[in-house]
């Protein structure tokens, strides 16, 4: 199982070249490192589902000495993986480019693991269901459903929202912690147990 781990880091190490160019962009630009850990971490992990889509690789990977249940979640654990080296390039980035001034945040890189963790819950699923472009169709879609209800139904949905994670972030109850991390956990092995689940009735 960490050899298809690995593949996916092998497959986009040109990508991955791309993806240090633009961070230390953004990164100058001042851009939050919760946003680009996030983000980043996003493209890096649909990046390598839509690789095993093209030339039939679902057919390839079956065909190795691995289960539908290793494949499956070498995805999930791999997810954590790839958003750990997105981290990690993220902070020696921003250490490089501001200095020893530039603290490494617990609170930061909890955020982004935990935003990655539910995006992901829901994503798998869906792409071990349809496919990645389905997926694109359906963001595009709840992206225009978002824009037009903050422009003629809610206009102050965006501060509401800010406001809330801005209130999250300030938070200093170590219960309060506790249950978001533990309701994440519990939606990610879910969305594990359900996505081996479709995986194994598909058929190839």
């Amino acid at each position: 199982m960490v050899n298809l781990i690995f593949k996916d880091i092998l497959i986009q190490k040109k990508m991955i070249l791309f993806y240090i160019a633009t961070i230390i962009l953004y990164l100058l630009i001042k851009v939050s490192l919760v946003k680009i850990g996030f983000l980043y971490s996003l493209a890096f992990i649909t990046m390598s589902f839509s690789y095993d889509e093209k030339d039939n690789a679902n057919i390839l990977l079956n065909s190795l000495p691995y289960t539908r249940k290793q494949i499956v979640s070498s995805r999930y654990i791999g997810s954590l993986i790839y958003t750990s080296l997105i981290i990690i390039i993220t902070y020696l980035g921003n250490f490089f480019l501001n200095g020893k001034e530039t603290l490494f945040l617990l609170k930061d890189i909890l955020i982004i693991i935990g935003l990655v963790m539910v995006a992901m819950s829901f994503i798998l699923p869906i792409c071990y269901k349809f496919k990645t472009q389905s997926l694109m169709i359906a963001s595009g879609t709840l992206f225009g459903i978002y824009m037009v209800t903050i422009k003629y139904l809610f206009p102050s949905l965006n501060d509401t929202l800010r406001e809330l994670i801005q209130k999250f972030l300030t938070l200093q109850e170590t219960q309060m912690y506790f249950v978001a991390i533990l309701t994440i956990i519990i939606l990610y092995v879910g969305s594990w147990l359900l996505s081996i689940r479709i995986y194994a009735r598909k058929v190839f």
